[in-house]
């Protein structure tokens, strides 16, 4: 359970409320992986305004399950909100591509979504 992401701060958030717990993993199951895919689509399209949005709207989830990947995510926005067309941000975009799904995919898994 929790290899890909942790609940020591959602759980401090939610005050340790089991129900709170679960609603706030469903709404992660809900959001982030439908950003991901604005990202997965906005970054080759060279979509700077959709890029920045949808990385913009998945930080602060991102960084509540504490996924590792905020750093890289705000190179991705930072691309998107500066319009860095001189830059290759596939890789970063791949990293957040890759973790959201391992802890869509294991977040299902341990609650049962």
């Amino acid at each position: 359970m929790a290899k890909h992401y942790k609940l020591d701060r959602v759980r401090e958030m939610a005050d340790n409320d089991e129900d709170f717990v679960m609603a706030l993993a469903a709404a992660f199951i809900e959001e982030v992986p439908e950003d991901a895919e604005r990202l997965r689509k906005a970054v080759p399209e060279g979509n700077y305004y959709e890029t920045y949005q949808a990385a913009h709207k998945m930080k602060p989830t991102v960084d509540l399950f504490e996924l590792g990947i905020l750093d890289k995510l705000i190179e991705v926005q930072d691309w998107g909100k500066f319009e860095k067309s001189d830059e290759n941000i596939d890789a970063q975009l791949q990293i957040v591509l890759s973790a959201v799904e391992n802890a869509t995919k294991e977040i299902k898994a341990d609650f049962g979504l």
